[in-house]
């Protein structure tokens, strides 16, 4: 039987809560489940979350009776916020959260390059926000708990599974002792060491790193601002590299990586941790300083993926799909965006609004995704860590020159995580207007936001189903293009006019926005009545037209949904 720990984890800020185990006998015999989730992560949460707005039921499996150890995932760009407040949680991230723009690079006690990610009055959320990994998971599992469609299972491990027609069987483990469940589908967000890729045999792609890393949260009070501060070739850590970030309630994250040869056990004992700890704090000028550990690991660079996310009746998500290094802030980021993908995905097939066709393109999408981050985290990786002795000349010579020069500094830049744009998608129209505008979110991006208010954004009302924003002057929406949208509900489609016009109402539009100023026009590369954007319910981009009629929404909507 599966016994997981009842002794709440050690924190010296956060408050860990035991929850009660899932158990079979207290419930009635288990019918066949639309969606299983195999891990109650971000990703797995997130997922269940996205499901349950399109009204798909969904069961969330935990091994474990509380939320995860540690800090981990510590820092949340902007995109991923948007995507969080998608499902509920935003808020609590942001009263609770620690909001930054910026970061500094110093080599040999000079700071040598300064980046500033862009923010400005259209943005609700800031580029970054660091909260550690815990609270996020306490607020994501509130608002599962709060959804009727989502039964959330505390101590039920997955043990084993096998693919039928049309089917998952799975076993459980319990407490109390196994029970089987079937499902029609089954998520596979289990983390890194995914048991699921175990049991289906699946190798991932792509490059280890020799070395490995130490992250140490510390309390510790120091006067330094919430930014991403760099420290290339120590004197104390000599050809390594230190990050440090400020984190709620007084704790900092301190990583540093480990000289070659040094084992992981070696890394954590103790001594070994107080003696760096203190040469970092002295090396800052904070030599002395009391602090206290909270909590403390040992990782190693990979950037790796599964070549596809869907096989047969499972679909992968996060790091049970791709391990990426946390140079750049990409493992939770990018979960979110798989979750949100494979959210809308299934969702459309489990409801008969898509053909199971349609999982292809969740994982070629996320794959293309992950590969490309993969390119980008390579390159960061290669210059905080080089692997090969060229490597290192190389980022030496860039070291020593940025003392002086300033047209280096930009190699520095930690390429920090971005949303994926699916330029290439096959969900993308083909009879559009892409190609011919000059401005505004092209063909798979996401979408800009816009500040309607004093606290009130665009994306705040878009998001669950199709988004078609229609620029107009005119006071209603041609009757045409309403018959189509009409037709396009009947077959079950969520699909949402947004008009954007000069003032006032417009008949026919389910929400209008004024754009009197015409700034709205501007951010989307507008200037004619008639054109008009259609998102995606992941919100990126899959059509825009400088005009659009019926028989070219219909299109959009064909390519978009295949049956």
């Amino acid at each position: 039987m599966h016994q997981p720990s009842k002794e709440a984890r050690s924190s010296i800020y956060y408050p860990y809560r035991v929850f009660e185990p899932w158990l079979p006998s207290r419930h009635q015999a288990q019918q066949r489940k639309r969606v299983v989730i195999a891990g109650a992560g971000p990703a797995g949460m997130v997922t269940a979350l996205e499901l349950a707005r399109l009204g798909v039921p969904s069961v969330v499996l935990s091994s474990e009776l509380q939320v995860s150890q540690g800090s981990r995932a510590i820092v949340f760009t902007r995109r991923s916020m948007e995507i969080l407040q998608q499902v509920g949680v935003a808020q609590r991230m942001s009263e609770n959260g620690l909001p930054w723009r910026s970061g500094n690079s110093y080599y040999r006690g000079q700071r040598v390059f300064r980046m500033e990610a862009p923010h400005d009055a259209d943005d609700r959320f800031y580029p970054m926000l660091n909260i550690q990994q815990q609270y996020l998971e306490e607020y994501l599992h509130d608002a599962c708990q709060a959804n009727a469609l989502i039964d959330f299972r505390w101590g039920n491990k997955l043990v084993q599974l096998e693919q039928g027609d049309g089917v998952v069987g799975l076993s459980i483990d319990t407490p109390e002792g196994p029970y089987a469940l079937e499902a029609e589908w089954l998520v596979a967000a289990d983390g890194g060491r995914s048991g699921v890729r175990t049991a289906l045999g699946l190798q991932m792609e792509g490059s280890s790193y020799e070395g490995y890393f130490v992250i140490a949260d510390i309390r510790i009070d120091l006067p330094l601002p919430t930014e991403r501060l760099a420290y290339f070739d120590p004197d104390w850590n000599p050809g390594n590299t230190i990050l440090m970030h400020r984190e709620p309630h007084g704790i900092w994250r301190v990583d540093y990586q480990l000289p070659p040869g040094e084992t992981p056990e070696d890394a954590l004992r103790p001594e070994s941790l107080k003696a760096r700890i203190d040469a970092q704090l002295a090396m800052i000028g904070h030599a002395g300083a009391p602090w206290e550990m909270d909590w403390c690991s040992v990782y190693s660079a990979r950037t790796l993926t599964l070549p596809d996310y869907r096989h047969g009746r499972v679909l992968f998500a996060g790091d049970a799909a791709h391990l990426l290094p946390i140079f750049g802030v990409r493992g939770a980021n990018t979960a979110f965006q798989d979750a949100q993908s494979l959210g809308w995905h299934l969702g459309f097939v489990a409801r008969g609004w898509a053909g199971e066709s349609l999982l292809a393109n969740y994982s070629a999408e996320r794959v293309g995704a992950a590969r490309e981050i993969i390119d980008e985290a390579g390159k960061s990786t290669r210059f905080m860590t080089p692997p090969t002795r060229g490597f290192r000349l190389l980022r030496d010579a860039v070291l020593s020159l940025s003392l002086s020069e300033a047209f280096v500094g930009p190699l520095y830049h930690w390429r920090t995580s971005r949303p994926h744009e699916y330029a290439g998608s096959v969900l993308n129209s083909s009879g559009d207007d892409n190609a011919l505008f000059a401005a505004g979110p092209a063909h798979g991006a996401p979408p800009r936001n816009i500040r309607l208010g004093a606290d009130d954004y665009l994306l705040d009302h878009l998001g669950g189903g199709f988004d078609l924003l229609y620029f107009t002057q005119q006071d209603a929406v041609p009757a045409p293009l309403l018959q189509e949208v009409a037709r396009i509900r009947a077959r079950g489609v969520p699909l949402r006019v947004v008009a954007i016009g000069a003032g006032g109402e417009v008949a026919g539009a389910d929400l209008a926005f004024a754009d009197a100023d015409g700034h709205f026009r501007e951010r989307y590369g507008v200037a004619a009545s008639g054109a008009a954007y259609l998102l995606r319910p992941d919100q990126h981009v899959c059509a825009r037209w400088l005009t659009l009629d019926a028989g070219r929404l219909r299109a959009a909507i064909d390519a978009a949904l295949p049956q």
